[in-house]
């Protein structure tokens, strides 16, 4: 829509799209101007929002939240729509939080200072019986004796006075004076409870004020960061991924444009498809409606079926953090049922609850995950149940739940001994990491047969799901390579996390700076040299003011390693300066062995991170002036994380997060992560405001704008921001409750559930709960052998029908080896044959004219051009007509020719035609204008010759020249013009072994037929 339409969405015509790391890059720079022009005070309001935001957050904080609102702006845009600025917003969450327009921190705490403010002679009395109580009274009597002597002192001092009522987290303490005390003074507790109330909504309303002045400050920054982002782009031309969508919905309800595009639309749309609609975003739903709504309405301008097909599953919704709602899905649901009942058309709700891919045993456990309300609460609507019905009745599966891996009991190291061995403490990661890569190991040992297939079980067969990327999969993954299970790795990596793009990091930084001795040692050691400690010792130790790259050269004469390593590194060294990025990196990859090297020690799989880099400096160029120095440093400044694509890994184990595998499956699935639970908070939240939106009433309850809040801190969020926290934990909880759902799903024969503790245990409410909770309801349940000496559960049910025939794991092509030839550089190219236009041959003047000289040469070379055509186009026409012919051609191509001028040109064509000495040149065996090409020397010709003359005694080259004063004799004649007949004469003579070749040059004025030598044709022979 937006590239058929972009002067309408007054977008830049030819726009192009931005990655995810061209889009941050111009997020920071478009941050750094906000942050420039307001240390520079040239707008006062953002200097003073931003040093308020500075002042509550870090700067990593900062980053987090100016990301989140770029995210967010289409909301947020929305948001400063609806109250027509960050003013109109402030105002609103004043009104929220019933706070007068002149309340702030400050002032709340010098209202709740004066003596009028509180009971403060029932406090002084309360001072003094507490100095006959106990320690603990008696500190609270100078507490608050201190605060209420000092009147003018006491807003400062007010932080201070609250740690008399209120303990470190915030709550009423819960006693406020001991016994003694109020014996002696039986309202002492009461009178110190009204004020610790007083100071709680006192705290309170401190808080809410705190809230505005932040949320409020937080807006004017990004109000700037997002104008100057937008900006930014139009300067280059751009667009990211969150613009196609803001756009195109900002495109279709422009209210003087929208008309035309659907009208425009409207006869080229006949069925909108939308596939994992579960996962499909409010602001992707809008644009989903629009473009539908002329279905409904009955003035289409043609007719024909329409239809709106939807495919989703609210269960498998997984993707909030891009902005899926599941309840957006029914709403949308409802919209288009009550849009379709209003036109009077079908409308179907299709359940679609057969499973194709799991077996029953697999089923009966999601079932059973979630047959209790609160489990299934999230991925349901109403009272409907988790029911699935399995296609695959009858064939073998099983699932099984391990029992969590535990901590060891933390051991007493000795203090102050030797460090001879590494100290570790007990890792249940890793504990883990090993038992499932030993079953998998003892699967393919021993030919683990798949039963409903009928066959053994293939690395290929076998999927690891991961909730989070953490260290775990870096255990699990390197626990597979030890046992030699093929292995296909993250389905995510940071690049600049990879050995080999470190390797070739550390190559970089070498080169660009010699005297890095530690970085010169990580090549030494990395895969392009090879060194050992010992040899690397030898040139490390004992080496004095020397660098480390001057000892090796040093070193260099005594051969082996060291002087191989001199000569490839000063190779490197060489060329660094001179070369772009990508260059320098494929000559070491290539010529230089560099790959080779390094997945001999890295294996296959740093070929993935080794091209992944080769594409960033290709596009690093594109973008960028192409120096080593500036990629390095574009690479170190963001952390590149690269997306692998697992579909198709051939034979391999893959581990994936579990929104990287949606969508795919496996026969067998392990799903280890299952012990904790998502914990992290949104920076800010979004409250539903009274119902005033920019743009009217919204498709669902929370389509419209929302007031944006930004607490800073947990301990501020009272009232409707707590509810709405709730609000999004619970969402959370329900997400994490789907995740779930999906992971069960990927699996069509066994499951294998299991996972890890701490020694705080595991997390109530987690996975691992929901399913073993789930193994209790099912009956058939048995015990078997499980892992770390703990036994495991298992249900299964058997094959009961035939194999549908063996379905052998698709194996990879086999992976041929490279002949050795491949390894050899190729031999250099031959010098290709200098190209050679005869009429213009090297020692012909320079073909740019001076200045003075070109009005005149331009004038020339037009009357010759006029001749050629003549001389080539007249001996075809009738001897009486080709005066006239003349005159008519050059009454249109010579418009600029004067009479006279005219006049003279024709005659000197005719003088030639009319010659009978000329008579050969243009008879039957006579062409005009004979391309000729081909090698002539070193040259390669390309030429044309003006006439040529072929009978059964010789050839004839005739060349046309109009040049006033012709030279008498072919002495005086240009050089220039005997090496263009030197060089037709030679390329004819290879065409026309058998012949004499004659040359001749037609000088028009005159005319004369001037015959060349042929001892002059030899001397100019190319």
């Amino acid at each position: 829509l937006l590239g058929r339409f972009p002067l309408e969405a007054r977008l830049p015509p030819h726009f192009e799209l931005m990655d995810e790391r061209s889009s941050a890059e111009l997020l920071a720079d478009a941050t750094e101007t906000v942050l420039s022009r307001a240390q520079a005070n040239i707008t006062p309001g953002l200097t003073s929002a931003l040093a308020d935001v500075s002042g509550r957050v870090m700067a990593q904080k900062f980053q987090e939240l100016t990301r989140a609102l770029a995210f967010n702006r289409g909301r947020f845009s929305r948001l400063l729509a609806a109250y027509d600025s960050v003013d109109g917003v402030a105002k609103e969450l004043r009104r929220l939080f019933h706070l007068a327009d002149e309340d702030s921190e400050q002032s709340i705490v010098s209202k709740a200072c004066p003596d009028e403010a509180f009971d403060v002679v029932g406090l002084r009395k309360v001072v003094a019986a507490l100095l006959d109580g106990g320690k603990t009274d008696a500190e609270r009597s100078g507490l608050i004796g201190d605060w209420l002597a000092q009147p003018s002192a006491r807003a400062d001092g007010f932080d201070h006075y609250l740690s008399a009522f209120f303990t470190e987290k915030g709550t009423i303490r819960s006693t406020l004076a001991t016994k003694a005390v109020i014996k002696n003074m039986p309202d002492a507790a009461e009178i110190l409870t009204a004020e610790a109330e007083r100071l709680f909504s006192v705290q309170n309303r401190r808080r809410l004020a705190r809230i505005t002045e932040a949320t409020v400050s937080l807006l004017r920054v990004g109000e700037a960061q997002l104008a100057e982002y937008g900006e930014a782009k139009s300067r280059h031309a751009v667009l990211d991924y969150e613009d196609l969508i803001l756009e195109t919905r900002k495109l279709l309800q422009l209210p003087d444009v929208a008309p035309w595009i659907l009208y425009k639309l409207d006869g080229g749309i006949d069925h909108v498809l939308i596939d994992e609609a579960q996962d499909t975003s409010p602001d992707q739903w809008r644009v989903v409606a629009t473009l539908a709504e002329e279905f409904f309405s009955g003035q289409s301008s043609r007719d024909g079926v329409r239809s709106i097909f939807a495919v989703g599953d609210v269960k498998q919704s997984i993707y909030s953090f891009q902005g899926a709602d599941p309840a957006e899905f029914e709403a949308m649901r409802r919209h288009f049922q009550e849009r379709a009942s209003q036109a009077e058309q079908p409308f179907r709700q299709v359940p679609l609850d057969t499973s194709f891919r799991s077996t029953e045993a697999v089923l009966r456990l999601v079932d059973e995950v979630f047959a209790t309300d609160e489990a299934r609460d999230g991925l349901v609507f109403g009272d409907d149940a988790v029911r699935h019905h399995a296609f695959r009745e009858g064939q073998a599966g099983l699932v099984e739940l391990w029992a969590p891996i535990q901590p060891d009991e933390k051991e007493d190291f000795e203090l102050w001994s030797p460090p001879i061995h590494q100290m570790t403490g007990a890792n249940p990661e890793e504990k883990l990491a090993i038992h499932i890569a030993d079953r998998i190991r003892q699967w393919l040992d021993r030919g683990e047969i798949l039963q409903s297939r009928g066959r053994a079980v293939a690395p290929g067969d076998i999927m690891i799901l991961v909730r989070r990327r953490t260290a775990f999969v870096g255990h699990l993954v390197n626990e597979l390579k030890r046992k030699n299970i093929p292995v296909a790795g993250s389905d995510r990596m940071v690049l600049t996390e990879q050995l080999a793009v470190m390797d070739l990091i550390a190559l970089g930084r070498f080169v660009l700076l010699p005297e890095d001795d530690l970085t010169l040692a990580e090549v030494l050691k990395g895969p392009f040299v090879g060194m050992d400690d010992d040899d690397l010792f030898q040139i490390a130790y004992d080496r004095g003011e020397r660098t480390l790259w001057q000892s090796l050269r040093a070193h260099a004469p005594r051969g082996g390693v060291f002087s191989e390593a001199v000569s490839f590194l000063s190779d490197q060294l060489a060329r660094a300066d001179y070369v772009p990025p990508f260059e320098f990196y494929a000559r070491v990859l290539g010529p230089c062995g560099g790959r080779r090297r390094m997945v001999a020690r890295l294996g296959r799989e740093a070929n993935d991170p080794i091209d992944e880099l080769m594409n960033l400096a290709l596009e690093y160029e594109r973008a960028h002036p192409p120096s080593l120095e500036g990629f390095l440093h574009w690479i170190d400044a963001a952390d590149t994380e690269v997306k692998r694509d697992l579909e198709d890994t051939g034979d391999q184990v893959r581990v994936m997060t579990i929104h990287g595998a949606k969508g795919l499956e496996a026969p067998i699935v392990f799903l280890p992560d299952t012990t904790g639970k998502p914990t992290q908070d949104d920076g800010f939240l979004w409250l539903k405001d009274s119902g005033k939106d920019a743009e009217g009433e919204g498709l669902s309850e929370d389509d419209g704008t929302g007031l944006l809040i930004w607490p800073v801190r947990r301990e501020n969020e009272i009232g409707p921001c707590d509810t709405a926290r709730q609000k999004i934990r619970t969402t959370r909880d329900q997400e994490y409750r789907r995740l779930l759902y999906v992971a069960l799903t990927r699996a069509e024969d066994r499951l294998y559930v299991c996972g890890w503790e701490t020694h705080r245990g595991r997390v109530k409410g987690c996975w691992y709960d929901l399913v073993a909770e789930a193994f209790d309801r099912i009956t058939g349940v048995e015990d078997v052998d499980g892992v770390d000496g703990e036994a495991a559960r298992r249900y299964s049910n058997p094959q009961t029908r035939a194999v549908d025939g063996v379905s052998p794991f698709t194996q990879p092509c086999a992976v041929v080896p490279l002949r050795g030839w491949a390894h050899i550089a190729p031999a250099a190219e031959p010098v290709p044959p200098r190209p050679l236009a005869p009429s213009r041959p090297e020692d012909d003047p320079p073909p740019v004219l001076s200045p003075i000289d070109q009005k005149h040469e331009s004038g020339g070379l037009a009357r010759g051009q006029y001749v050629h055509t003549l001389l080539q186009l007249l001996p075809d026409l009738p001897p009486e007509g080709r005066e006239d012919a003349a005159r008519h051609y050059l009454a249109q191509a010579g418009g600029d020719m004067g009479e006279g001028q005219l006049e003279e040109l024709i005659a000197e064509v005719m003088n030639v035609l009319n010659d009978p000495d000329f008579a050969p040149l243009f008879g039957p065996n006579s062409q005009a204008e004979v391309p000729v090409a081909g090698m002539v020397g070193e040259f390669a010709l390309s030429g044309q010759i003006d006439r040529l003359v072929v009978t059964d005694d010789e050839v004839l080259i005739v060349d046309y020249k109009t040049n006033r004063n012709p030279p008498k004799n072919e002495c005086d004649v240009s050089d220039a013009y005997l090496n263009q007949m030197a060089i037709y004469r030679a390329a004819l003579r290879t065409i026309f072994p058998e012949l004499p070749v004659r040359c001749a040059l037609l000088w028009t004025e005159g005319p004369t037929l001037m015959p060349l030598t042929e001892s002059l044709m030899n001397e100019r022979s190319p």
